[in-house]
């Protein structure tokens, strides 16, 4: 079995092979663009190449971009750890065009990873196309359907309205139509009951999109008009924790090696047993072990590039996923003592080589999460105090 490694470095060797510049991720933390907190999506870092702002050293480039989307327009904060696909931070696989290639070799170069380096099951993929919107003024998207027809069989071909097909974003800047890639990933007792393509977009856990093509043609302006950018690009995004977690063949993105050795650690440190089974008994404990092998990597690295826990905009965010996480711990694993920190040497030694950022400065990260772990664990201890000093004095008050 291929580790998250190997898979990596494939998507990386293939965009390569195609004239790529393999560019770092870029900080997830926004310092010079109002309109965000945090790095959403990988294409944030090229936004004036795609408003022909700027022009851009290389045509073609790839690379895996940290993303963080717990605020704004993307907030998946709520679903991270009930369900097991949702992420606050995650790596986001990608490959740009900046005005050269466009939906032909886009479509193409993604098929051909899938199915002939991954070597995915055809009969397993299904694919998305934006079917128009006349309010927008908006026609179907002719071309990614004609490319999608020299691939795949009509029945593995859906149509998504402008929520699911057309991405932005932002409320404002680049954005344009968008084709998608779905895996069914039930069994085949249940892919038998149910075609997948009746299932893409419905939120079933076991059929996800994997990969979004998305063609960028248009400026979101802020009057909410769309204006036609002066060149056409491609902007992909593949999210590396759901990849893994196919090509492993997982039921859940934690049981892939991108989370296990972080849930080992949160093992070995509270003396609990993670049980994988998502909704075993309402899953309280297995959710905890969830969030705290997600939240931890949020915290880290949005930390490493330069945003400390705050009462204010970006850094309050990391504060409310920290105390969330120290929630998770404190009241469904009983650890009543500082524990993600405790989680950085695993996180920072799995990440080395492709984020040093992190173990380069391991011991002011650890510092600073320890420090605002002690500070809302004493908070936590604080309330409990008065809630059952308020019941103690109820309870006197109804026995006379």
């Amino acid at each position: 079995m291929m580790t998250s490694s190997e898979i990596r470095q494939q998507f990386l060797d293939f965009f390569k092979s195609k004239q790529h510049q393999i560019v770092p991720s870029a900080p997830v933390v926004v310092k010079n663009d109002p309109t965000l907190l945090f790095t959403n999506a990988g294409m944030n870092q090229f936004k004036d190449y795609f408003l022909g702002n700027k022009q851009p050293e290389f045509k073609r480039i790839a690379d895996t971009q940290k993303c963080l989307r717990v605020s704004g327009k993307h907030n998946d904060l709520e679903e991270v750890g009930v369900d097991t696909y949702h992420h606050t931070l995650f790596e986001m696989l990608g490959n740009w065009s900046f005005g050269d290639y466009f939906k032909e070799e886009a479509i193409a170069w993604s098929w051909e990873l899938l199915t002939e380096v991954y070597k995915l099951d055809k009969s397993r993929l299904y694919v998305s196309v934006f079917q128009g919107d006349e309010k927008e003024g908006l026609p179907p998207s002719s071309v990614a359907l004609r490319e999608w027809k020299k691939l795949v069989a009509d029945e593995h071909i859906v149509f998504g309205n402008k929520k699911d097909n057309f991405w932005e974003m932002g409320e404002t800047g680049p954005c344009g139509p968008c084709s998608e890639i779905h895996v069914d990933m039930r069994s085949n007792e249940e892919r038998a009951l149910i075609p997948g393509r009746d299932l893409v977009n419905k939120d079933h856990p076991q059929v996800i999109e994997i990969w979004n093509n998305v063609f960028m043609q248009f400026n979101r302006l802020k009057d909410g008009s769309l204006q036609p950018l002066p060149a056409q690009h491609v902007d992909t995004g593949m999210g590396f924790e759901r990849l893994v977690r196919v090509i492993q063949g997982k039921q859940s993105n934690y049981d892939t090696d991108i989370f296990t050795g972080t849930i080992a650690a949160t093992e070995n440190i509270t003396g609990k047993k993670y049980d994988s089974s998502p909704l075993r008994d309402g899953g309280k404990e297995a959710v905890a072990f969830r969030v705290i092998a997600d939240h931890i990597r949020a915290i880290a690295f949005t930390i490493a590039d330069g945003q400390l826990p705050s009462n204010t905009g970006a850094g309050y965010v990391i504060r409310r996923i920290l105390r969330r996480a120290v929630r998770y711990y404190y009241s469904y694993l009983n650890y009543k003592q500082p524990l993600l920190h405790q989680l950085l040497p695993t996180l920072a030694k799995q990440f080395e080589h492709v984020f040093p950022e992190l173990n380069a400065q391991l011991d002011f990260v650890s510092r600073v999460v320890k420090e605002e772990e002690e500070a809302f664990l004493r908070t936590l201890e604080k309330g409990l105090k008065l809630i059952d000093e308020s019941i103690s004095a109820l309870s006197a008050v109804s026995a006379r």
